[in-house]
């Protein structure tokens, strides 16, 4: 058992007292009718000589997290999650035993506070407390107001202490459902259709990673936990529903880092009769639409970086991409051999499983090209050995209908021209499972429901993957996916 601090000590005192006033240290329902910056808001331009034939009042509740005692009278700030707002309180307008309440309060501790809303000479919004409702008492102190938490470790884990004292977190915290529910409101307005899919799968499949595995004892049989949301929505296609999207969460098996982490958002989006070109427009608007009509800006600075979400957005493919940056030309016919040979010039390491023309561009991309896509860019026309679930060129069939889009260097979305060739798509699977033989532990496996489910016809259709953590970082200008998910996964303190 942990040994409590002097302070813990005394507000443990504090709350056996506030029990022998009959009084529940940890409180009951408290019906308020308003929140501290809708007031501060309404008010902000009534001149304080107005207020003296006012008679609004307001009941609010929140955190107290300044208190400035003045004998008979005092002030201090009520936070609630739209802000804070100022209190004044007197012994002259409470009566002496609340006011004795109050002078027992601590920062941290949750009251209500029912009052005439007034302004101080200085004109700030303030509400004259009439009734004082002690409501919570918190047994550990605040971290101190000028340095809070500063190891953005404990930020991590404590994040209920972080959205108290981090104005930045409590931004981010509530940008994130605003942005989730304009990505919902744009797409059902466009004809989507909000769906779910399983999160348990007995397959490996829908993208290229490294799965966490389960078990169902009833069955007695491992499953996945899914790595992509793409085949079950594809499978919605083919049933007829046409338009539909789903923002789920997804686990990758893979790394920590400041772009990355095991469990993290998706959103999937699958449009019959659309396509490639049909994707870009989407995306584009969908972002500007978030910039304009949630965060108000276009311009953003991210990893050090001006970038603009005006339109139109550059669309290169990715060996005009290689060529632009580094001279090589992967548009002419090449063998396994020469690429091999430009791979080793280029001190690219090629693994056994990537031993085709294919993978080796990709791998040029990924080293020369990616870190220098700055400004938002749709990169097209991908090998066809990378990307199993796609549509094939028709004028050129060594590449597929895919894209990427890079803002920052970073890739933030992967949309395909879908595959809806069963034949194909089953040749497709073959070639992952003899990766998987020679070592890929992120090849997919062979998922004949799926190729079943083609042969009953899909209709030609567009499709497209974002994660919406990456899209906050970008919309919040933050580095770090942790500070975008409440909860992110950590390392055990023992560890």
């Amino acid at each position: 058992m942990r040994e409590l601090t002097e302070q813990e000590l005394v507000r443990r005192e504090k709350a056996e007292n506030i029990r022998k006033l009959g009084l529940d240290p940890f409180g009951h329902r408290y019906d308020r009718d308003s929140f501290a910056m809708d007031i501060k808001e309404k008010y902000k331009d009534v001149d304080h000589d107005a207020f003296e034939n006012m008679t609004d009042t307001a009941k609010v509740a929140g955190r107290i997290m300044f208190i400035r005692k003045m004998g008979k009278a005092s002030f201090f700030s009520l936070k609630d999650k739209t802000g804070s707002i100022q209190i004044y309180i007197s012994i002259n307008d409470v009566g002496e035993d609340v006011y004795n309440l109050f002078k027992t309060a601590d920062l941290g501790d949750i009251v209500g506070v029912y009052g005439k809303i007034m302004k101080t000479r200085t004109g700030e919004v303030t509400i004259k407390c009439l009734e004082y409702t002690h409501l919570v008492k918190a047994l550990r102190p605040l971290p101190e107001k000028f340095h809070g938490l500063t190891d953005k470790e404990e930020r991590y884990r404590r994040r209920y202490v972080d959205l108290i004292m981090n104005e930045d977190s409590r931004r981010v915290a509530f940008l994130r459902p605003k942005i989730i529910r304009a990505i919902q409101h744009y797409l059902d307005n466009k004809g989507f259709v909000e769906v779910e899919t399983p999160v348990l799968s007995t397959l490996l499949t829908g993208a290229s990673a490294r799965p966490f595995i389960t078990h169902h004892n009833a069955q007695d049989m491992d499953m996945y936990l899914r790595i992509a949301l793409e085949l079950p929505l594809k499978r919605l296609l083919v049933g007829g529903m046409e338009s539909v999207y789903e923002i789920g969460r997804t686990f990758r098996n893979e790394g920590m880092d400041t772009r990355h982490n095991p469990e993290f958002t998706m959103l999937e989006i699958y449009q019959a009769y659309s396509d490639l070109e049909g994707m870009m427009d989407l995306t584009e608007n969908l972002f500007q639409m978030i910039a304009k009509d949630v965060v108000g800006k276009m311009d953003y600075h991210w990893y050090g970086y001006d970038i603009s979400l005006e339109g139109p957005w550059k669309r290169i493919s990715m060996v005009d991409a290689i060529k632009e940056t580094i001279g090589i030309d992967f548009k002419e016919e090449m063998t396994i051999e020469e690429a091999l040979k430009l791979a080793e010039e280029h001190n690219i390491e090629v693994q056994e499983h990537e031993k085709t023309v294919g993978h080796i561009i990709n791998l040029f991309f990924e080293k020369y090209v990616e870190q220098t896509l700055i400004q938002p860019t749709f990169l097209y026309g991908h090998p066809v050995e990378i990307s199993p679930l796609t549509k094939k060129n028709k004028d050129d069939p060594r590449f597929v209908d895919r894209f990427e889009l890079f803002i920052g260097g970073k890739e933030f979305a992967n949309a395909y021209t879908e595959l809806n060739d069963p034949d194909d798509q089953l040749e497709r699977f073959e070639e992952q499972l003899k990766e998987k033989k020679l070592g890929n532990e992120e090849a997919n496996d062979i998922d004949m429901d799926f190729i079943e489910a083609l042969e009953y016809g899909m209709p030609p259709a567009g499709g497209i993957g974002y994660g919406i953590d990456r899209l906050m970082m970008l919309f919040a200008e933050l580095e770090s996916i942790r500070d975008v998910i409440l909860f992110p996964t950590m390392k055990p303190l023992d560890k």
